[in-house]
């Protein structure tokens, strides 16, 4: 049976609806929040973009732990003592993907005045959002990755758990998508120009989920491989942008809490519906 011809059961029309709808709602999550331009007046505040990063960075760190690693090592188990080793080489592979993409893409985190990657000539509107794009490919991945897992025939990914995934990533694309519109407009561009920037950064989530389901389907075996490649791009992302955000300017616990507060968040999405 293929990757995606059906599972216990559900009828493929029915199964393939549920996997779009799937991947497609963390896209609804920035979509959403991007749409906040164009209905607030003032900016989001320095210390609430603090707060919705710290929130944005607990989800991903949870995601990447219950919904991708935790399942990357079940469904190794047959390896006995070295189930871990899909995990460790996977989560590798995520952080050197997302380094080398980190390197290669013209992009400047949102409180920094100093580009990073290649030197370019590209305007800073644009590279604001290339940033948040280029963190959105690995929750995109995340997502197809799960969605893959729970269509394969000996994964110990379900559907339910798949769609929590997806609800929780797209709780904390919400922030984000408000993160990037709203400081935009404060740099002048227009409210519907700002929110078109905000929707493009998203975009490329469901595009890197179909892509990944795609992959996983000629490569099933390598299925832990690619649960833990998607935790290693997250976290980097975490590590490398958002934990720094959210601990920038006055000294404040407010990023730490709401950290716990979004970690707490899906790890009870994940287990309760999972």
């Amino acid at each position: 049976m293929g990757i995606i011809d059906g599972m216990d059961g559900i009828p493929y029309n029915a199964m393939q609806t549920e996997v779009i709808q799937g991947i497609l709602i963390p896209f609804l999550g920035t979509f959403l929040g991007a749409a906040c331009v164009l209905f607030m007046k003032n900016t989001l505040n320095t210390l609430l973009q603090r707060i919705l990063t710290g929130f944005a960075a607990g989800v991903m760190v949870a995601a990447s732990i219950w919904s991708l690693l935790v399942p990357a090592m079940e469904q190794a188990a047959d390896m006995g003592q070295w189930a871990f080793v899909p995990a460790v080489c996977g989560f590798w592979m995520g952080v050197l993907f997302l380094l080398f993409l980190d390197r290669v893409i013209p992009h400047l985190h949102w409180g920094s005045s100093e580009p990073e990657g290649p030197r370019t000539v590209l305007r800073k509107t644009t590279m604001l959002v290339l940033a948040v794009t280029l963190h959105n490919i690995p929750e995109g991945m995340a997502v197809g990755v799960v969605f893959a897992g729970c269509l394969s025939e000996n994964s110990v990914v379900t559907m339910t758990g798949a769609l929590a995934l997806s609800i929780g990533i797209a709780i904390q694309n919400f922030p984000e998508g408000a993160i990037i519109s709203m400081p935009l407009k404060s740099e002048g561009v227009k409210r519907r120009t700002a929110f078109l920037y905000g929707v493009l950064s998203g975009i490329v989530e469901p595009i890197a989920a179909l892509l990944t389901i795609l992959a996983a389907g000629f490569i099933v075996p390598a299925l832990p491989y690619l649960l833990s490649f998607a935790a290693g791009a997250m976290i980097y992302v975490v590590v490398e942008e958002l934990i720094p955000e959210m601990a920038m300017g006055q000294h404040t616990n407010l990023g730490t809490i709401f950290f716990a507060v979004g970690f707490t968040l899906m790890l009870t999405l994940d287990v309760a519906l999972g």
